[in-house]
């Protein structure tokens, strides 16, 4: 098995996240999506990541959310039920993984901003592989891409919460505490 700097090397132990997980306000899956294992297959390899940093992104009332301004065919999976990705490329060099959370209608999704052993969002897709070809994918073992249990108990304590980071332009949205952090490396 290859791994990647910060990947958990062993076998797979524990359960895929199911849907239900997902399909709740975002804070909650932001929050609770720390100490999950991020799981990637590429040519049957599994590479497992343990996620220590996420940020929270609220339906179309928050500015910062790429909802904020309605349905688009780039936002359209943030629309779908819970559980799959919405990944998107940025500044002409970078995708961003989020995985889309609450129901059917409610545009709110998690930006998986870092991993053990590898922090910054683009440095994790580009270690992982990850491309806009799993837009509106399932995260199951099936897309390749999916989220684990575990096994990871973060203690309450030992989570940061701080404000988004790159979204100045959202005004009163830009300091909410959407950001959580666990130092996980440390």
């Amino acid at each position: 098995m290859r791994c990647y700097t910060g990947s958990v090397k062993h076998a797979r132990t524990s359960s895929v996240l199911p849907p239900a997980f997902f399909r709740r306000p975002v804070a909650a899956v932001a929050r609770d999506l720390l100490g999950k294992v991020l799981v990637r297959c590429i040519n049957g390899e599994h590479i497992r990541s343990v996620i220590c940093e996420v940020e929270a992104y609220d339906g179309m009332c928050d500015r910062a959310c790429h909802a904020c301004k309605g349905k688009t065919p780039r936002t359209a999976p943030m629309f779908a039920a819970g559980g799959i990705f919405y990944v998107y490329f940025v500044y002409g060099m970078h995708w961003m993984l989020n995985i889309v959370t609450s129901d059917v209608g409610y545009p709110a999704a998690v930006l998986i901003r870092g991993v053990r052993g590898i922090a910054g969002p683009g440095r994790l897709t580009k270690a992982l592989r990850i491309t806009g070809a799993l837009n509106g994918k399932a995260a199951t073992e099936r897309s390749g891409l999916w989220i684990e249990e575990g096994g990871i108990k973060v203690a309450t304590r030992a989570v940061r919460r701080l404000p988004r980071i790159g979204v100045a332009y959202a005004g009163a949205w830009a300091k909410k505490p959407y950001r959580f952090l666990w130092e996980c490396d440390a």
